[in-house]
């Protein structure tokens, strides 16, 4: 039976992952700073809302002003999807988050069901792990999220910092043997220059390829290259 996909609205990246994300699937997208995260993951709700596929950003650190100027660097009117009831901007704390999980979806349920959202977006989880201690409470806590997100019937995407010792980067592994997926977003020096790349490191049910694809910004946002980075 072949899968049913969603466009990523990331250009180049669809073709590497037989035509995009599987449907209602957990991608998590870890990155250094810099590299890109949370335009990948605007970039992927928008195109939801090209498609009539209305999204939820649900951010920890992002400022509502702030994010909507910055993307409209990109020519992203993101107020205006707003209007349409295509895009909502959801600014939690970790621990209100934490309450989502104990109450069974609660305010965010309640949106989901309102504007029957399609996808959505954590940007980015690493707050919310911050808040247990060890690894099998962050386990746990990640599994009822995931089990939110399963229920509410979304792709989602979920953004994680992650740092870099010698070019590998080191994520959080309480999320990473759970998700659908983990994209990871590189800002390394090379050379003594920055470059950004990409790497599909899993998706489940899917022939990804193993190399590693040049990452760029442009005015319209992120696209993977055909350049092929080597650390």
């Amino acid at each position: 039976m072949k899968l049913s996909r969603i466009s990523s609205g990331i250009p180049g990246l669809d073709k590497l992952i037989e035509s995009g994300f599987k449907r209602n699937s957990i991608n998590l997208i870890a990155g250094e700073p810099g590299s890109g995260k949370t335009i990948f993951a605007i970039q992927f709700l928008l195109e939801g809302c090209k498609l009539g596929e209305p999204g939820i950003y649900i951010t920890f650190e992002e400022k509502k002003e702030k994010l909507y100027e910055d993307m409209i660097t990109f020519g992203w009117d993101l107020a205006k999807f707003e209007k349409k009831g295509l895009f909502r901007f959801l600014e939690y704390t970790p621990e209100q988050v934490k309450k989502v999980l104990v109450e069974g979806g609660g305010e965010i349920d309640i949106l989901i069901e309102k504007i029957k959202a399609k996808r959505i977006v954590i940007d980015s989880i690493t707050s919310f792990s911050l808040l247990y201690n060890d690894e099998l409470t962050k386990k746990e806590a990640a599994l009822a999220l995931f089990d939110l997100i399963n229920k509410w019937n979304c792709t989602a995407v979920l953004t994680s910092q992650a740092r870099s010792a010698d070019h590998q980067l080191v994520m959080d592994t309480a999320l990473e043997f759970e998700v659908d997926s983990i994209l990871i977003m590189y800002h390394s020096k090379k050379k003594g220059e920055r470059i950004r790349a990409l790497e599909i490191l899993k998706m489940r049910g899917t022939k990804i390829p193993t190399k590693t694809y040049g990452v760029n910004i442009g005015e319209k946002g992120i696209y993977i290259t055909n350049e092929i980075v080597k650390f």
